[in-house]
């Protein structure tokens, strides 16, 4: 799946002085847009818009800089119907906006074009099953908070922490179908997955469709499939590389594209650093070929 990946940013590249197709990109990556979006923010650190804005802008400055073409003429070049928008985006990559550059010869920041390749990392295996799952309800809190991808994630401590005994109980007795017990889910905002991100962070349990929540929140899940990855290790790093690898290394070796959905997670509590059991939910569709 690499070598399609690689294809498909080949074709953004040629197509960054006009309007990029990332339909047709995730086309020529044989997979949906939808994944195409998640797997590379994965595997780059950054959304799939953001790559685009910045190698278009690395391009532009190099143009500005050359003194060849007029600041208009560079903005309609690389899509922007005015010189202010194309200014705006611009300073946003670059920190000083094009005026200045050629006035001053301003330093630039530069966005390598980015290509992805396999490394080998050690001997370590991923034990996964596929899981056929019918609709069911999240029921439980939310709260939105930041993706922290190393060490414990604040936001998420506190709403746990925040939780009152009485809903604890009340979601226990509400819990009938596997994962069985407490857990937590993600529901990711936007196809980003840098750090700081914000997302939808459950503390739930789940149950049946149409059960009734009364004080909690709900969250109802589609039928589809999922792959279920179990863990053990140190806590949280353990789960981190975890979920990192599952986009990293498991997606691209897997005939598995990510679907819209929650991403569950069931864990025994422990202190930081002490090692613990998981299982981590990704809703996953099988995908041609």
């Amino acid at each position: 799946m690499l070598e399609e990946l690689n294809r498909a940013l080949d074709h953004m590249e040629r197509r960054l002085d006009r309007e990029v197709d990332v339909a047709e990109a995730a086309r020529i990556a044989m997979t949906s847009e939808y994944h195409f979006r998640r797997l590379f923010s994965a595997l780059a650190g950054m959304p799939l818009s953001v790559y685009v804005r910045r190698r278009r802008m690395t391009l532009a400055g190099a143009e500005v800089l050359a003194g060849e073409r007029t600041l208009l003429d560079i903005a309609v070049r690389y899509g922007y119907g005015s010189g202010e928008a194309f200014a705006r985006a611009f300073r946003s990559v670059h920190g000083v906006g094009p005026g200045e550059v050629r006035r001053t010869g301003a330093v630039l920041t530069s966005q390598p074009r980015m290509s992805f390749r396999v490394v080998v990392e050690g001997s370590s295996t991923m034990r996964y099953r596929i899981v056929e799952k019918d609709a069911f309800r999240i029921v439980g809190r939310k709260a939105r908070v930041p993706l922290v991808h190393e060490g414990v994630n604040a936001a998420a401590a506190a709403h746990v922490e925040n939780l009152g005994e009485q809903a604890i109980v009340r979601m226990k007795a509400l819990s009938d179908r596997d994962p069985e017990g407490v857990l937590s889910a993600v529901e990711h905002l936007s196809d980003s997955r840098e750090e700081g991100a914000e997302v939808d962070y459950w503390i739930g349990v789940a149950t049946g469709p149409g059960t009734s929540a009364e004080e909690l929140d709900v969250l109802d899940v589609p039928a589809g499939t999922w792959a279920v990855f179990d863990n053990h290790g140190p806590y949280p790093s353990a789960l981190q590389e975890l979920w990192r690898d599952v986009f990293t290394q498991w997606f691209p070796s897997n005939p598995y594209a990510s679907r819209p959905g929650p991403e569950l997670l069931k864990t025994q509590p422990v202190e930081i650093g002490a090692e613990t059991d998981s299982q981590l939910w990704v809703p996953v569709e099988r995908v041609a070929g």
